[in-house]
Parts: C-alpha cells; sequence; structure tokens
C-alpha cells in the first residue's frame, strides 16, 4: 500500500511541477505582398510591415510596421480609406489614429489617375520612443494586391 500511496505521490508531483507546458498557438497568416510590404494576420490583429525610406533615426531604409485589431471591420475600413482617397479631387491627406501611432495617408497625384501614389507617414504616440518614417510610393493596383482585392 505504502508503495502506490508513493508512485502516486511522484507521478502526481511530476505532473504538477512539470517545467514544459503546451499552449494554444494562433496560425499566423500572411495576407498580401507587394516587394517587401506584406499584412499579416495574427488572430483579430492585422500588422502592415512596410519599407521605410526615410525615417528619424537615419537608418536608412529597413522594415517598419504598425498593428491594429480588427474591431469594427477596421481591416475593411481601412481598405475603403486608401481606395477613397485615390478617387478624391484634389489628393489630400488623411490622418488616422491608431492605439499606438498616427498615420497619415499622404497622396500624390499624376496626370493620369491610375498612376496616383500614397504613402503611408506612421509616427509613434510615445513620446519616449518618438520615431517616424515613410513608406515607399503605392499605386492603386498595389494596394489591392496588398490587401488581397
Amino acid at each position: 500500500m505504502k508503495r502506490i500511496i508513493t508512485i502516486a505521490v511522484l507521478l502526481l508531483s511530476v505532473v504538477s511541477f512539470a517545467q514544459i507546458k503546451v499552449l494554444e498557438t494562433v496560425p499566423v497568416e500572411k495576407l498580401g505582398k507587394v516587394n517587401n510590404n506584406y499584412i499579416q494576420k495574427i488572430g483579430d490583429e492585422y500588422t502592415v510591415y512596410y519599407t521605410s525610406i526615410q525615417n528619424d533615426d537615419e537608418e536608412g531604409s529597413s522594415l517598419r510596421k504598425f498593428t491594429f485589431k480588427n474591431v469594427n471591420n477596421d481591416y475593411a475600413s481601412l481598405y475603403s480609406i486608401i481606395m477613397n482617397g485615390f478617387g478624391a479631387s484634389p489628393l489630400y491627406d488623411i490622418k488616422l489614429e491608431l492605439p499606438n501611432n498616427y498615420i497619415w495617408l499622404h497622396y500624390t497625384g499624376s496626370v493620369l489617375p491610375e498612376k496616383a501614389t500614397v504613402q503611408f507617414m506612421v509616427a509613434s504616440k510615445e513620446a519616449s520612443s518618438a520615431t517616424s518614417s515613410i513608406s515607399e510610393p503605392f499605386v492603386k493596383d498595389q494596394i489591392n494586391k496588398l490587401f488581397q482585392k
């Protein structure tokens, strides 16, 4: 009887104090991609990765990101806002507020409407890490590809 109790206690202690735990994983889904720029979805959180052509810390071009949750269909709303900006006359900048960043959608026009471009101008809200960066310009077709539309 003592052996059974001893074995049960040993098994129980090994199970309750194990160092390795199995955690639930959320699949990472890579959405559209244009050059080095892409959108990644993890659960209900979207992250837009873009190549910065100018930033405050003068590191040169690098991959930057901004993240937001798809609370009220925000992914589709961001796509609509960007696409509607291409049709505005005259083209104007649109300022967006995300939880950790401010984003300006900077549009530049062209003689041909299909050659108009948009750039993400991203600034951090945090004063301690006040960084800003500007993405490479995207044409309408590249935005469609990036958002998988």
